[in-house]
Protein backbone atom coordinates (compact mmCIF):
# COMPACT_ATOMS: atom_id res chain seq x y z
CA UNK A 1 0.00 0.00 0.00
CA UNK A 2 2.85 2.65 1.07
CA UNK A 3 5.08 1.52 -2.16
CA UNK A 4 1.45 2.28 -4.40
CA UNK A 5 1.22 5.63 -3.32
CA UNK A 6 5.32 6.02 -3.49
CA UNK A 7 4.24 5.36 -6.72
CA UNK A 8 1.49 7.30 -7.04
CA UNK A 9 2.99 10.86 -5.54
CA UNK A 10 5.94 10.76 -7.82
CA UNK A 11 3.56 10.52 -11.02
CA UNK A 12 1.23 13.17 -9.83
CA UNK A 13 4.62 15.23 -9.21
CA UNK A 14 4.77 16.87 -12.75
CA UNK A 15 6.66 19.73 -11.69
CA UNK A 16 9.83 20.67 -13.56
CA UNK A 17 13.18 19.75 -12.03
CA UNK A 18 14.17 23.41 -11.86
CA UNK A 19 11.03 23.98 -9.41
CA UNK A 20 11.87 20.69 -7.15
CA UNK A 21 15.49 21.53 -6.84
CA UNK A 22 14.68 25.03 -5.94
CA UNK A 23 11.78 23.60 -3.39
CA UNK A 24 14.16 21.49 -2.11
CA UNK A 25 17.27 23.38 -1.98
CA UNK A 26 15.20 26.17 -0.07
CA UNK A 27 15.95 25.69 3.84
CA UNK A 28 19.49 25.78 3.08
CA UNK A 29 19.82 28.66 1.17
CA UNK A 30 18.07 30.46 4.01
CA UNK A 31 20.47 28.80 6.54
CA UNK A 32 23.29 29.78 3.62
CA UNK A 33 24.63 33.24 5.38
CA UNK A 34 24.81 32.07 8.98
CA UNK A 35 27.02 29.17 7.49
CA UNK A 36 29.13 31.25 5.39
CA UNK A 37 29.28 33.61 8.28
CA UNK A 38 29.83 30.60 10.80
CA UNK A 39 32.69 29.27 8.61
CA UNK A 40 34.68 31.93 7.95
CA UNK A 41 34.83 33.91 11.26
CA UNK A 42 35.12 30.74 12.94
CA UNK A 43 36.29 27.36 10.84
CA UNK A 44 38.77 29.34 8.66
CA UNK A 45 40.53 30.56 11.90
CA UNK A 46 41.11 27.62 13.43
CA UNK A 47 42.33 25.59 10.26
CA UNK A 48 45.05 28.48 9.97
CA UNK A 49 45.80 28.41 13.58
CA UNK A 50 46.05 24.43 13.95
CA UNK A 51 48.40 24.52 10.84
CA UNK A 52 50.55 26.94 11.98
CA UNK A 53 51.50 24.58 14.94
CA UNK A 54 52.86 22.67 12.25
CA UNK A 55 54.93 25.63 10.36
CA UNK A 56 57.94 27.75 11.34
CA UNK A 57 56.36 31.31 11.39
CA UNK A 58 58.20 33.96 13.13
CA UNK A 59 57.72 37.71 12.06
CA UNK A 60 61.02 38.50 12.36
CA UNK A 61 62.13 35.96 10.00
CA UNK A 62 61.48 36.55 6.48
CA UNK A 63 62.76 33.05 5.70
CA UNK A 64 60.33 31.56 8.38
CA UNK A 65 56.59 30.08 6.78
CA UNK A 66 57.80 26.24 6.31
CA UNK A 67 56.69 23.01 7.44
CA UNK A 68 58.25 21.96 10.52
CA UNK A 69 56.09 18.50 11.31
CA UNK A 70 56.25 18.14 15.25
CA UNK A 71 59.29 20.14 15.49
CA UNK A 72 57.08 22.90 17.60
CA UNK A 73 55.64 20.12 19.91
CA UNK A 74 59.32 18.43 20.36
CA UNK A 75 60.41 21.88 21.93
CA UNK A 76 57.52 22.00 23.67
CA UNK A 77 57.77 18.72 25.89
CA UNK A 78 61.24 19.92 27.16
CA UNK A 79 59.63 23.89 27.75
CA UNK A 80 60.10 24.07 31.46
CA UNK A 81 58.46 27.37 31.37
CA UNK A 82 55.12 26.18 29.68
CA UNK A 83 55.01 23.01 32.69
CA UNK A 84 55.22 26.59 35.35
CA UNK A 85 52.57 27.88 33.27
CA UNK A 86 50.28 24.62 33.14
CA UNK A 87 50.87 24.44 36.99
CA UNK A 88 49.79 27.93 37.32
CA UNK A 89 46.86 27.12 35.09
CA UNK A 90 45.43 24.99 36.87
CA UNK A 91 45.58 27.07 39.87
CA UNK A 92 44.33 30.28 38.62
CA UNK A 93 41.28 28.26 37.60
CA UNK A 94 40.89 25.98 40.27
CA UNK A 95 40.76 28.84 42.34
CA UNK A 96 38.47 31.13 40.47
CA UNK A 97 35.84 29.00 39.76
CA UNK A 98 35.66 27.57 43.76
CA UNK A 99 35.49 31.29 44.69
CA UNK A 100 33.05 32.68 41.90
CA UNK A 101 30.81 29.59 42.41
CA UNK A 102 30.62 30.06 45.92
CA UNK A 103 30.22 33.10 46.06
CA UNK A 104 27.64 33.44 42.86
CA UNK A 105 25.60 30.63 44.58
CA UNK A 106 24.98 33.04 48.19
CA UNK A 107 24.34 35.67 45.96
CA UNK A 108 21.95 34.27 44.27
CA UNK A 109 20.47 32.28 47.42
CA UNK A 110 20.32 36.13 48.71
CA UNK A 111 18.58 37.67 46.02
CA UNK A 112 16.03 34.61 45.56
CA UNK A 113 14.29 36.23 49.00
CA UNK A 114 11.93 39.25 48.66
CA UNK A 115 13.00 42.34 50.05
CA UNK A 116 12.60 46.53 49.81
CA UNK A 117 14.96 47.05 46.82
CA UNK A 118 15.84 43.97 45.56
CA UNK A 119 16.03 44.99 42.16
CA UNK A 120 18.54 48.30 42.70
CA UNK A 121 20.30 45.18 44.46
CA UNK A 122 20.29 43.41 41.67
CA UNK A 123 21.47 45.88 39.63
CA UNK A 124 24.49 46.74 41.63
CA UNK A 125 25.87 43.00 41.68
CA UNK A 126 25.48 42.53 38.20
CA UNK A 127 27.26 45.51 37.71
CA UNK A 128 30.51 44.06 37.53
CA UNK A 129 29.92 41.72 34.53
CA UNK A 130 29.48 44.63 32.69
CA UNK A 131 32.77 46.12 33.41
CA UNK A 132 35.41 45.06 30.33
CA UNK A 133 38.22 42.94 31.40
CA UNK A 134 40.73 44.96 30.47
CA UNK A 135 39.18 48.14 33.26
CA UNK A 136 38.60 46.37 35.44
CA UNK A 137 42.35 44.60 35.49
CA UNK A 138 43.47 48.36 35.89
CA UNK A 139 41.28 49.17 38.25
CA UNK A 140 42.70 46.50 41.17
CA UNK A 141 46.42 47.00 39.79
CA UNK A 142 45.46 50.40 41.10
CA UNK A 143 43.88 48.91 43.78
CA UNK A 144 46.87 46.49 44.88
CA UNK A 145 49.18 49.24 44.52
CA UNK A 146 50.20 50.81 47.85
CA UNK A 147 50.93 55.10 46.28
CA UNK A 148 47.31 55.29 45.28
CA UNK A 149 45.35 52.20 46.08
CA UNK A 150 43.64 51.60 50.00
CA UNK A 151 44.24 47.52 49.85
CA UNK A 152 47.78 47.30 51.04
CA UNK A 153 46.99 49.90 53.79
CA UNK A 154 43.99 47.90 54.64
CA UNK A 155 46.17 44.88 55.04
CA UNK A 156 48.70 46.34 56.87
CA UNK A 157 46.37 47.61 58.78
CA UNK A 158 44.80 44.02 60.14
CA UNK A 159 48.30 43.31 60.41
CA UNK A 160 48.40 40.95 57.72
CA UNK A 161 51.23 42.33 55.87
CA UNK A 162 54.72 44.17 57.89
CA UNK A 163 54.35 47.15 55.51
CA UNK A 164 52.35 48.33 52.90
CA UNK A 165 53.12 46.73 49.62
CA UNK A 166 52.03 45.47 46.43
CA UNK A 167 51.23 41.98 46.20
CA UNK A 168 51.42 42.13 42.44
CA UNK A 169 55.29 42.52 42.84
CA UNK A 170 55.20 39.52 45.22
CA UNK A 171 56.43 36.29 44.11
CA UNK A 172 55.01 34.43 46.97
CA UNK A 173 51.12 36.14 47.39
CA UNK A 174 51.35 37.53 43.04
CA UNK A 175 48.83 35.13 41.69
CA UNK A 176 46.18 36.18 44.59
CA UNK A 177 45.66 39.80 42.64
CA UNK A 178 44.60 38.27 39.53
CA UNK A 179 42.19 35.54 41.44
CA UNK A 180 40.50 38.34 43.26
CA UNK A 181 39.84 40.34 40.21
CA UNK A 182 38.65 37.25 38.67
CA UNK A 183 36.69 36.34 41.31
CA UNK A 184 35.23 40.05 41.73
CA UNK A 185 34.38 40.63 37.69
CA UNK A 186 32.92 36.50 37.35
CA UNK A 187 30.51 36.41 40.29
CA UNK A 188 27.55 38.04 38.58
CA UNK A 189 27.58 35.24 35.91
CA UNK A 190 27.39 32.59 38.96
CA UNK A 191 24.74 34.90 40.32
CA UNK A 192 22.93 34.94 37.06
CA UNK A 193 22.13 31.25 36.19
CA UNK A 194 21.61 30.13 39.70
CA UNK A 195 19.17 32.91 39.91
CA UNK A 196 17.04 31.91 37.42
CA UNK A 197 17.32 27.77 37.97
CA UNK A 198 16.22 28.73 41.73
CA UNK A 199 13.35 31.14 40.70
CA UNK A 200 12.27 27.91 38.49
CA UNK A 201 11.95 25.47 41.38
CA UNK A 202 8.21 24.76 42.84
CA UNK A 203 7.44 26.92 46.09
CA UNK A 204 5.18 23.91 47.27
CA UNK A 205 8.23 21.57 47.61
CA UNK A 206 9.60 24.01 50.04
CA UNK A 207 6.14 24.61 51.89
CA UNK A 208 5.95 20.73 52.44
CA UNK A 209 8.99 20.51 53.54
CA UNK A 210 8.72 22.89 55.79
CA UNK A 211 5.49 21.30 57.24
CA UNK A 212 7.13 18.00 57.63
CA UNK A 213 9.48 19.73 59.93
CA UNK A 214 12.49 19.85 57.67
CA UNK A 215 15.20 22.39 58.76
CA UNK A 216 16.91 25.01 56.17
CA UNK A 217 20.01 22.98 55.57
CA UNK A 218 17.91 19.70 54.80
CA UNK A 219 15.13 21.86 52.17
CA UNK A 220 18.78 23.37 50.89
CA UNK A 221 20.09 19.66 50.57
CA UNK A 222 17.33 17.64 49.54
CA UNK A 223 15.14 20.11 47.44
CA UNK A 224 17.83 23.22 46.16
CA UNK A 225 21.03 21.25 45.16
CA UNK A 226 19.31 18.25 43.27
CA UNK A 227 17.07 21.25 41.42
CA UNK A 228 20.38 23.32 40.97
CA UNK A 229 22.62 19.87 40.04
CA UNK A 230 22.28 20.62 35.87
CA UNK A 231 22.52 24.28 36.08
CA UNK A 232 25.66 24.20 38.41
CA UNK A 233 27.20 21.31 36.02
CA UNK A 234 27.17 23.04 32.85
CA UNK A 235 27.86 26.69 34.58
CA UNK A 236 31.11 25.08 36.23
CA UNK A 237 32.64 23.81 32.68
CA UNK A 238 31.93 27.03 31.03
CA UNK A 239 33.64 28.81 33.29
CA UNK A 240 35.93 26.49 33.47
CA UNK A 241 37.11 26.87 29.61
CA UNK A 242 36.65 30.66 29.80
CA UNK A 243 38.79 31.27 32.50
CA UNK A 244 41.24 28.66 31.62
CA UNK A 245 41.48 30.76 28.08
CA UNK A 246 41.39 34.10 30.41
CA UNK A 247 44.46 35.85 30.02
CA UNK A 248 43.72 39.88 30.32
CA UNK A 249 43.36 40.32 33.70
CA UNK A 250 47.04 38.66 34.25
CA UNK A 251 48.26 40.49 30.87
CA UNK A 252 47.10 43.66 32.33
CA UNK A 253 48.09 43.58 35.91
CA UNK A 254 51.10 41.50 35.90
CA UNK A 255 52.45 40.38 32.59
CA UNK A 256 52.80 36.68 34.22
CA UNK A 257 55.42 37.86 36.57
CA UNK A 258 57.26 38.45 38.90
CA UNK A 259 59.67 35.16 37.27
CA UNK A 260 56.55 33.90 35.83
CA UNK A 261 54.53 32.88 38.74
CA UNK A 262 51.45 34.29 37.16
CA UNK A 263 51.82 33.59 34.25
CA UNK A 264 49.44 30.78 32.91
CA UNK A 265 49.47 28.83 29.62
CA UNK A 266 46.71 31.21 27.65
CA UNK A 267 49.27 34.61 28.99
CA UNK A 268 52.03 32.05 27.30
CA UNK A 269 50.33 32.06 24.30
CA UNK A 270 49.96 35.98 23.97
CA UNK A 271 53.66 36.33 25.29
CA UNK A 272 54.96 34.04 22.41
CA UNK A 273 52.94 34.73 19.85
CA UNK A 274 52.48 38.99 20.64
CA UNK A 275 55.91 39.36 22.24
CA UNK A 276 58.63 37.12 21.18
CA UNK A 277 56.70 37.21 17.69
CA UNK A 278 56.57 33.44 16.99
CA UNK A 279 53.28 32.36 16.06
CA UNK A 280 53.96 28.81 15.11
CA UNK A 281 55.25 27.87 18.90
CA UNK A 282 51.84 30.33 19.95
CA UNK A 283 49.85 27.95 17.61
CA UNK A 284 51.69 24.81 19.16
CA UNK A 285 50.80 25.71 22.70
CA UNK A 286 47.17 26.92 21.92
CA UNK A 287 46.60 23.37 20.30
CA UNK A 288 47.86 21.47 23.47
CA UNK A 289 45.64 23.55 25.37
CA UNK A 290 42.52 23.18 22.85
CA UNK A 291 43.29 19.16 23.17
CA UNK A 292 42.97 19.68 27.14
CA UNK A 293 40.06 21.44 27.53
CA UNK A 294 38.29 19.55 25.09
CA UNK A 295 38.93 16.12 27.28
CA UNK A 296 38.24 18.32 30.35
CA UNK A 297 34.90 19.32 28.87
CA UNK A 298 34.12 15.63 27.34
CA UNK A 299 34.85 14.42 30.60
CA UNK A 300 32.53 16.56 32.71
CA UNK A 301 29.59 15.78 29.68
CA UNK A 302 30.08 12.03 30.44
CA UNK A 303 30.48 12.52 34.23
CA UNK A 304 27.06 14.46 33.77
CA UNK A 305 25.56 11.97 31.96
CA UNK A 306 25.80 8.66 33.83
CA UNK A 307 24.86 10.72 36.61
CA UNK A 308 21.86 11.48 34.96
CA UNK A 309 21.24 7.95 34.03
CA UNK A 310 21.17 6.29 37.46
CA UNK A 311 19.04 9.03 38.26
Amino acid sequence: MTMTADVYDRRQDRRPWQKRLADASEPYLYSAPALILIIVVMLVPLVVGISYAFRDIQLLNPFSGGFIGLEHFETLSKDKAFYVALKNTLWWTGASVFLQFTFGLILALLLDKPFVGRGLVQALVFLPWAVPSFLAGLNWAWLFNPVIGPIPHWLFDLGLMSQPGNILSDPQYAMWGPIIANVWWGIPFFAITLLAALQSIPRDLYEAASIDGASWFQRFWSITLPFLAPTIAITVLLRTVWISNFADLIVVMTGGGPADRTQIVASYIFTQAFKALDFGYASAIALVLLVLLLAYSMLIILLRQTLLNKG
